[in-house]
């Protein structure tokens, strides 16, 4: 049954890929069909790791997760087989100089996270960003997280997109309509310091847009009631990876101390 339900998802692909429509030259066209096997498993690239640099990083890096960590702390990794119990969720950038889990020092277990383009978080809507609302929904839901943090860094590209729209010199698929989320922040960095030179108003939107997604995760239900309870507390935080600092800043529903 499951080798016959892949075949219908492979073929479904193959569909899509290659369709007359898009009349694909000859050269393509194999390499897809190349693709498409290795999918349906005909073909396996094991054997190439010798000759895949990229590949090897990734051997070598698990090796040492497992030499010195997995193999070194035995008991904690049988704890978290049995289940996760994480206390935040992280709401990240995918900027690859941003990790929360290296940033912040988090262990296995201790923080679910969620990353995209600017650490953005829309407004509750059940038929747009179902992806993010699903995450948030689980830790809330499932996980019960004691808090979420929307983190936001320097120089951040996907701000820096949302600032300079609209730019038509460079066209992306799906990046400009995601970082529209963070509208509300440009606006007001633009009325307050409109007058700033670009670099600086960078950095305020880069903050503002976290304070932006924070107001957004009120529009979901499940997070308001938590907030509201006194069981979630959402928070924002500012890695600046040029100066080497960490700010943050939280919302209660009362007085923070």
């Amino acid at each position: 049954m499951a080798k016959q339900s892949a075949e219908v998802v492979v073929q479904g692909l193959k569909k899509i890929l290659i369709s007359e429509e898009q009349e694909l030259d000859e050269e393509v066209q194999a390499k897809v069909e190349m693709l498409i096997a290795e999918l349906q498993g005909k073909k396996h690239g094991s054997h190439l790791h010798c000759k895949d640099p990229d590949a090897r990083k990734l051997d070598h890096g698990f090796h040492f997760f497992k030499t010195n960590i997995f193999d070194a702390h035995p008991e904690f990794f049988r704890e978290l087989a049995e289940g996760q119990h994480p206390k935040f969720l992280v709401v990240a950038c995918s900027d690859s100089r941003v990790s929360p889990s290296v940033v912040l020092n988090f262990k296995p277990g201790e923080a679910f996270e969620s990353r995209n383009i600017a650490n953005m978080v829309p407004q509750f809507d059940r038929i747009r960003h179902t992806e993010i609302g699903a995450v948030i929904e689980y830790a809330i839901k499932s996980l019960q997280v004691d808090n979420i943090l929307i983190m936001g860094h320097s120089r951040c590209g996907g701000i820096e997109r949302l600032m300079k729209l609209p730019d038509h010199t460079q066209t992306f698929d799906f990046i400009d309509e995601w970082v529209k989320i963070g509208l509300p922040a440009k606006k007001k960095v633009l009325q307050e310091a409109g007058n700033l030179p670009f670099e600086e108003q960078l950095t305020l939107c880069e903050k503002e847009s976290v304070r932006n997604s924070m107001g957004n995760l009120l529009t979901y239900p499940f997070v308001r009631d938590a907030v509201v309870n006194g069981t979630l507390t959402l928070r924002g935080g500012y890695y600046d990876f040029v100066n080497g600092s960490f700010e943050q800043w939280k919302m209660c529903p009362k007085p923070c101390h």
